[in-house]
This record gives structure tokens, C-alpha cells and sequence, in this order.
């Protein structure tokens, strides 16, 4: 039987894809109810002033007209977040990328330490900063101790502005580059081992070896590595929060958008304008995002042809 030319499927087709729908419905459900309807919802709640007691009202773009022209916090804020992200994101791909490059080697005991370094994936953020806390104190903190030693005075870790952020960016670099490692590490085991032993054939070095096969060979979980670390770096908070306060830190020296969403929604019940916040971060995380896989894209064509 055909309709207009077009064969019908068969009853065994038809009972096939009967069954796999009914097998992706609760995956499609779970996301229409966790992702989907906050999405939509939240993008509602942007365009009303809502406190979460009274009726939200609908004020339209307002919220973004007071976030762009009329609220410095924002601006101090996504600065301060882009300084961490640029601070975060080059460690953590170069200490990644060169820790791999490391552990992709078969030598005794090399599962150990994969292990220790992979820690961190596992460790709960919140305990980590509290203990990273306790590091960077000015008065007992062992950083400061072991500076002291070599006769350098204390630093202000926590209490500087810049300072601040530096700790930050460690503790997050601390955290992040475990899982770069392991997505780049993968990669690396993927690369067929007769590249290399042709490459070394031709009388090519190590580090020649690494720049020419290896790097190029892993550019696509580079570019995941770096937009999962430039994802994460944006909506940071639980560090910041646990390191230097709910404020932002010493004048506002680590005053991140999560540190501004958090005070909107929770300090200051301004629901609808922490919405607006969220969907301008989703905005921004989106074109960066966009952006880095049409880079990544141009550059695997220009390097296949």
C-alpha cells in the first residue's frame, strides 16, 4: 500500500517506533518538567516584578532596562566574572592538558596517581572551600606559614580585593582541572599508537610529536573541556560564597553574577529581576558557546582539507 507514491510502513516498523517512543517518554518527560518548564517559567517571571508574596506584575523588558542601564553592580560584577573566567580557564587547559600528557604513558604505579589527582572530582565543593578557607587565613593559614619561613610576610589572601580573586581562581583551577584531565587523557588514549611510532620514524621529537599529532588529534574535547570550564566558571558561586562571604568580598573583589543572582532572589526577594539576571548569563554562556564550536568547526575543515 502506498500513499501519493510514498510506501506506508510496515505494522513490524509501525510496532518498532511505537515501542521506542515509549521507551524515550520518561527521558522526554523528565525534561519537559526539570528543564523546559523552569526555562519557560523563568523567562515569565523576568518580565514581572515579583517578590513572592504578592501577585507578580507585569513590567515588561523592565527588569532588563534596570540591569543594563541602571544597576553598576551588574557591570562590576560581570568584570569581576570575566576575570575569573580568563582567570580559571587558561590554567586550567594548560595544567590539564599537560598533566594528560603526562599520565598517558605506561609506567609503574601510574594508576595511583590518577587516582590522587582525580580526587577533587569527588570532594564536596562546599567542604573544600571551607578547608581552602582555613589555608589562605592571614593569621594561621598555611600558605602564610610557609611564607613565613622563607621570610615573606603574610598575604591578604582573603581580606585584598585582588588578592581575593587570585584565591578564588586557585581553588577553582584546584577543582577544575581533574576533569579537564580526565576528558583530555581520554582523547589521548584514543590516538592510535602507529602515528606516533610513523612520526617517530620521520625523526620527530617528543614535544614535536605533542604539537603536531596530539594536540590537533584532540582538538574536539579541547573545545568541550573549554566550554564545559567557561560554563562552569560563569555561574560559579558556592566557592565564592564560601570563601569570602555572600557579599562579594573585600569591595566587591569577587562579586560574581552568582554572587548578584543569589543576593536578587534570596536577600532582596526581587524574584523577577534575578530571572532576568539567569537569562542574561544563559545569553551569555550561549553566544560564547556558539561561538566556540563554529571556531572549532572552521578549524577541523581547514585542517582536513
Amino acid at each position: 500500500m502506498t500513499t501519493l507514491g510514498i510506501p506506508r510502513p510496515s505494522a513490524l516498523r509501525r510496532r518498532k517506533a511505537a515501542a521506542g517512543r515509549i521507551f524515550i517518554a520518561p527521558n522526554l518527560i523528565a525534561v519537559a518538567v526539570f528543564m523546559a518548564f523552569p526555562l519557560v517559567f523563568t523567562l515569565y517571571l523576568s518580565l514581572h516584578s515579583w517578590d513572592l508574596f504578592s501577585s507578580p506584575t507585569f513590567i515588561g523588558v523592565g527588569n532588563f532596562r534596570r540591569l543594563f542601564a541602571h544597576d553598576p553592580l551588574f557591570w562590576v560584577a560581570l568584570r569581576n566574572t570575566v576575570i575569573f573566567t580568563v582567570g580559571t580557564l587558561i590554567p586550567t587547559i594548560v595544567i590539564g592538558l599537560t598533566v594528560a600528557a603526562a599520565l598517558n604513558r605506561r609506567l609503574t604505579g601510574i594508576g595511583i596517581f590518577r587516582s590522587i589527582l582525580f580526587m577533587p572530582l569527588v570532594a564536596s565543593t562546599v567542604a573544600m572551600a571551607v578547608v581552602w578557607r582555613l589555608t589562605f587565613s592571614t593569621d594561621y593559614g598555611v600558605f602564610n606559614t610557609a611564607l613565613g619561613w622563607v621570610g615573606i610576610g603574610p598575604v591578604p589572601w582573603l581580606t585584598h580585593p585582588g588578592w581575593s580573586m587570585v584565591s578564588l581562581c586557585l581553588v577553582s583551577v584546584w577543582k577544575s582541572v581533574p576533569f579537564a584531565t580526565i576528558v583530555l587523557l581520554a582523547a589521548m588514549q584514543g590516538i592510535p599508537a602507529d602515528v606516533y611510532e610513523s612520526a617517530r620514524i620521520d625523526g620527530a621529537g617528543t614535544f614535536r610529536q605533542f604539537r603536531s599529532i596530539t594536540v590537533p588529534l584532540i582538538r574536539p574535547a579541547l573545545s568541550f573541556a573549554f566550554v564545559i570550564t567557561v560554563i562552569n566558571s560563569f555561574q560559579v558561586f558556592d566557592q565564592a560564597y564560601v570563601l569570602t562571604g555572600g557579599k562579594g568580598g573585600p569591595e566587591t573583589g569577587t562579586y560574581v553574577l552568582g554572587i548578584m543572582l543569589y543576593q536578587n532572589a534570596f536577600s532582596f526577594g526581587d524574584i523577577g529581576y534575578a530571572c532576568a539576571l539567569a537569562w542574561v548569563i544563559f545569553a551569555i554562556l550561549l553566544a560564547l558557546t556558539l561561538l566556540q564550536m563554529r571556531f572549532t568547526r572552521r578549524n577541523t575543515y581547514e585542517g582536513e582539507a
